[in-house]
């Protein structure tokens, strides 16, 4: 299973998701790739790359099915979630089913994905619930794939904790000087604070 995101910063509501995901699906494994920067969004990531590498990798170090990798922060452009599944499917063993873990609060979006009908022949979209979203409704995407693609991510929703916590609310506090305990791992929290990590910019 792949998991995907800016994980700007991460938190205890991605992990919590990705545990779950990965015990109702029966999966071997998650992996966590952090993005160099989602080609939908006009902004980059607050953090830099290394800062957002390193938290990933402390907030998923207790967790022996979770795993960590560079790939798309080592491209030299945004990576597309096609490429990505491509270079994972050949790393594996033909038979290794890959699942790619995605946010209900991203399935509007889902429509503008680079080539999204290959990669819906080429994993398994899993959406995921989440804290404060609707539950997944994938009928309105069949004109757009057609019945057996809607069928199939259907039959890969994944009923997960609704944890509300967003990176944004984390970073408007941290901006702010305020706590974020039980939004992030201590260690992830430690590392924040050490680096002083999304405070406010000082106006000149």
């Amino acid at each position: 299973m792949l998991f995907g995101g800016t994980f700007d910063p991460i938190h205890l509501g991605h992990t919590a998701v990705a545990a779950a995901a990965v015990e109702q699906i029966g999966g071997e494994k998650v992996v966590f790739v952090p993005a160099k920067c989602s080609p939908l969004k006009h902004t980059a990531p607050e953090a830099d790359d290394q800062d957002r590498l390193q938290m990933t990798g402390l907030a998923i170090e207790q967790n022996d099915r979770f795993e960590l990798s560079d790939y798309e922060l080592r491209k030299a452009r945004p990576s597309y979630t096609l490429e990505t599944v491509r270079h994972f499917k050949g790393e594996y063993a033909d038979e290794t089913s890959i699942y790619w873990l995605i946010g209900a609060d991203a399935l509007d979006d889902l429509p503008h994905w680079y080539r999204v009908g290959e990669l819906l022949d080429e994993c398994n979209l899993a959406a995921m619930f989440r804290g404060g979203c609707e539950p997944p409704d994938f009928s309105r995407f069949e004109p757009l794939w057609g019945r057996e693609r809607v069928e199939n991510l259907e039959r890969n929703i994944i009923r997960t904790p609704l944890v509300d916590i967003s990176s944004t609310e984390i970073r408007r506090r941290l901006a702010g000087g305020g706590d974020v305990t039980g939004m992030v791992c201590p260690a992830v929290a430690d590392y924040i604070y050490e680096r002083g990590l999304y405070r406010a910019k000082a106006k000149s």
